[in-house]
């Protein structure tokens, strides 16, 4: 193979356009495409900026000519040649360098390339080819743009945040195992056989401490890991925008994060974001939408019904109100037309999400077409009707359960027909902010509290008075970022008083022993002047996948797990040597 030696590249493709016309210039990159039209050969050259057409004359350069017929796409070239101007009939107005090219009158070819398993032009291959090739995949346009779009993301937080006088600070990847999260990632230690580090689900504890040592504002773009079932927004190593802040409260941190949202837009996509973003309690938004991440480009909000089906002689609404839970529903506006097929598997979808049945009323001009005919009557399905303001040609769907599963089953009905019926708005940003979340989680196996956020959030300040007398009841000072019914941060306002904390652990059950044991080196830091502090942090790979417009992570990760957390590229995990075991004392159990 020829190599670049005496040359070296003077433009990427995307550089050269009408103002360097006339202009001799040297380009590198990788073959695109190439047409032979007898005497003339084109080639479009591709680099991470895009595509540049090459023209070689075999009346001018016959040598070149015959060299040109021998490149084959994917083949790694080098061309000095001059920009011409392409003739009129040949220009290309919708693309970037579509007004020249360059004609050759060099060519060296830096690489062969064997036929790839599939062609970077082609949009249609299957994703376990993709990740398995992804040094192929990475190679197309589309990919290489969601990757620099990745890089413009982070490059705009860390003009911001730096500009904000926050501190870019490295924590350890190599840490201490703490309960309350995900499953741990563990790391043997070969000196201390028989013990493991974990590696960090966040840097929760080490940024906290790093307000106590007296850094007020730090950030840190960090690989945070979960070893827990992947979805298409989760991966067992994903990348943490991670803030935290002293001397604040809520206000300031949702005030600051708001302007860091508006200008990563404003930056990278060129789109003004209007603030402050609306304030939707936690309760409201269940109440509302039947989850705490609403997507509110479109209506369809749940509707209670409870008081009004209290009296009616129908078993499934008497029990569930007899047992605490509720009977509600949503109207779906315009769809009663839905056949008798899509509506039965509108109750699978129901049941699939833990209801036990699903009821529903098509308002007809002349009456109601509803399985609850059998059990309630005209008026009685009027009064139905009402509260969900029915029309004629809607479908009412109706959940009745404890709260719990009413709300998961009609939040993802109203989901997935928004979905079906395109009701949502895909230009629209509808960023709001979700706040005040109970503080706390019943576990009814373990018979105990578990920290609804992590251990260290602190209550709100009204609901101080019944950590002892009433803790289910119990708000925190806490904050999820929305865009779009997906979550893309979250963070609270953390616990200073050593007092306070220690409320705050026996409620969670756990003995002074096991706070020495877990959390002591945290816990003996407070001691010694704690400052009022909270942080945020974002889900990077989900922020990016948003900005792009992609529908998983995946996309915007250069080599991503797949779903049973293993690495189609490299194989990973592996099997690992006998010997290493040996050194790290571990023996593994078939």
């Amino acid at each position: 193979m020829e190599t670049t030696k005496g040359l070296k590249r003077s433009h990427m493709c995307t550089q050269i356009g009408k103002q360097t016309i006339g202009q001799q210039v040297t380009v590198m990159g990788w073959v695109n495409k190439r047409r032979n039209l007898g005497q003339l050969i084109f080639i479009a050259l591709r680099d991470r900026t895009g595509i540049l057409q090459i023209v070689i004359n075999g009346e001018k350069t016959p040598d070149l000519a015959a060299k040109a017929k021998d490149v084959k796409s994917e083949y790694v070239i080098a061309v000095v040649g001059d920009v011409i101007a392409r003739d009129e009939k040949n220009v290309n107005p919708d693309a970037q360098t579509g007004y020249i090219e360059v004609e050759a009158k060099e060519l060296r070819i830096l690489s062969v390339a064997q036929l790839p398993p599939f062609s970077v032009l082609d949009t249609g291959v299957k994703e376990d080819q993709r990740l398995k090739y992804r040094y192929i995949d990475l190679r197309r346009e589309e990919m290489q743009q969601n990757i620099i779009t990745r890089h413009n993301i982070t490059k705009s937080v860390r003009d911001f945040l730096n500009k904000e006088g926050f501190v870019d600070i490295e924590t350890p990847m190599l840490t201490k195992s703490t309960p309350e999260g995900a499953r741990d990632y563990l790391v043997p230690s070969r000196v201390h056989g028989g013990s493991f580090f974990a590696l960090p689900q966040s840097p929760q504890i080490f940024k906290q401490l790093l307000m106590l040592s007296g850094f007020d504002r730090y950030y840190q773009i960090v690989k945070c890991f979960r070893d827990e079932d992947l979805r298409s927004d989760r991966q067992p190593e994903f990348t943490q925008l991670d803030i935290e802040l002293s001397f604040v409260e809520m206000e300031d941190i949702l005030s600051i994060n708001e302007q860091l949202i508006a200008h990563v837009y404003r930056e990278v996509k060129g789109i003004d974001i209007a603030t402050p973003f609306p304030r939707l309690p936690y309760s409201e938004a269940m109440e509302r939408y039947g989850n705490d991440k609403p997507d509110t480009r479109f209506e369809m909000e749940l509707v209670n019904i409870s008081q009004f089906v209290a009296d009616m002689d129908f078993e499934p609404y008497k029990n569930a109100l007899a047992t605490g839970g509720s009977v509600r529903g949503i109207n779906a506006v315009g769809c009663g037309t839905y056949p008798r097929k899509k509506i039965d598997s509108l109750v699978e979808l129901a049941k699939y999400h833990k209801a036990k049945g699903l009821s529903y009323i098509i308002v007809q001009s002349d009456g109601y077409k509803t399985s609850l005919s059998k059990f309630l009557t005209k008026e009685q399905l009027d009064v139905i009707v009402n509260a969900f303001n029915g029309k004629t040609g809607d479908i009412i769907l109706i959940c009745a359960d404890k709260n719990s599963v009413v709300f998961e089953a009609l939040s993802n009905l109203r989901l997935h027909i928004g979905k079906e019926e395109k009701l949502a708005d895909t230009n629209a940003l509808n960023f709001l902010w979700v706040v005040d979340f109970p503080l706390l989680e019943w576990d009814e196996e373990a018979n105990r509290y578990f920290a609804a956020h992590h251990p260290f959030t602190k209550p709100t300040e009204e609901d101080m008075a019944l950590m002892e007398t009433d803790p289910s009841k119990l708000r925190s000072q806490t904050y999820d970022m929305i865009l779009n019914g997906v979550e893309i941060g979250g963070g609270s306002i953390r616990i200073n008083d050593t007092a306070l904390q220690d409320r705050m652990f026996k409620l969670l059950g756990f003995t002074q022993d096991e706070i020495e044991e877990k959390f002591g080196f945290l816990t003996n830091a407070f001691k010694y002047g704690a400052p009022p502090h909270g942080g945020i942090a974002f889900g990077l790979d989900r922020l990016a996948m948003l900005m792009v417009g992609a529908t998983s992570i995946r996309d915007v990760i250069a080599f991503p797990k797949v779903k049973d957390t293993s690495c189609p590229l490299t194989d990973a995990p592996t099997k690992v040597e006998k010997e290493q075991l040996n050194e790290l004392k571990i023996n593994v159990s078939e």
